[in-house]
């Protein structure tokens, strides 16, 4: 027999290459179903609890941790309240040391102020009177003078100016021919005083009934006092150097507890 003459093999039918696919399809069951639902309820809440966790990681936390993080909690506030009464009283230590130095500083420039004052080194102005005596006889004696300087200082004059002489507590009158000599200046008349102090107490000392003014009326000078509520006295002197005079050393502190 020819193979030429061999009849072909039949070819399979369209319908049966369907059916081979329908079998070879996933056909899922509902036990299947039932696990995928399953899988992915728990899927959502474990991302919930990881959400929530680190939203708020106490809530994980047991009672024992949570009263051992409260206990830590108040230890470091009780910390650092202690650490900011400290700080607040080295602020008021600081404060009350540079008030005190301030203070210090402020009393020890008044007291240069006013020793510059008394000493004639510093010009001086305020309340007062002035003082114009005159001679049209004989000059008027340095006593006279010293009288009128004294009643002054009594009455509690604080700067005192004779014509461009600045008194204080060293200056000297002393008679001339000519006339006076004042801190080894001469003057002549008329002597012009200018004075700084109370012009309520300072008026009445001058004034007083037997007292300077009226000795100076009783030698035949004239005297002419005025209150003024602005004396400047801008005379200054430089005080000499002591020549003799040391700071004496401070006494030795007592050790005996006595």
């Amino acid at each position: 027999m020819d193979v030429r003459d061999a009849p072909e093999p039949p070819r399979p039918r369209a319908g049966a290459w369907r059916r081979l696919g329908r079998a070879l399809a996933p056909r899922p069951t509902r036990g299947q179903l039932i696990a995928g639902v399953l899988c992915a309820i728990l899927g959502f809440g474990l991302v919930a609890q990881v959400r929530e966790t680190h939203a708020d990681d106490l809530s994980s936390l047991s009672q024992d941790e949570l009263v051992r993080l409260l206990d830590e909690v108040t230890k470091r506030t009780d910390s650092l309240e202690q650490q900011a009464v400290a700080l607040r009283s080295q602020r008021a230590d600081l404060v009350t040391g540079a008030d005190s130095e301030r203070a210090a500083l402020e009393a020890a420039a008044k007291r240069a102020t006013v020793q510059g004052i008394l000493a004639g080194r510093l010009p001086a102005q305020g309340p007062g009177v002035r003082l114009v005596l005159t001679e049209p006889g004989p000059h008027l004696s340095a006593t006279l003078l010293v009288d009128v300087l004294e009643e002054l200082r009594n009455a509690g004059a604080e700067a005192i100016q004779i014509d461009r002489s600045r008194i204080t507590a060293s200056s000297y009158i002393l008679d001339t021919a000519d006339g006076v000599e004042i801190d080894g200046v001469a003057l002549r008349a008329p002597y012009v005083w200018l004075v700084i102090g109370d012009p309520n107490t300072l008026v009445p000392a001058l004034e007083m009934p037997g007292g300077a003014l009226a000795s100076v009326r009783g030698d035949g000078g004239g005297t002419n006092l005025e209150t003024m509520k602005h004396v400047v006295v801008d005379a200054v002197r430089e005080p000499p150097s002591d020549h003799y005079a040391t700071p004496a050393p401070s006494p030795p502190a007592d050790s005996s507890g006595d």
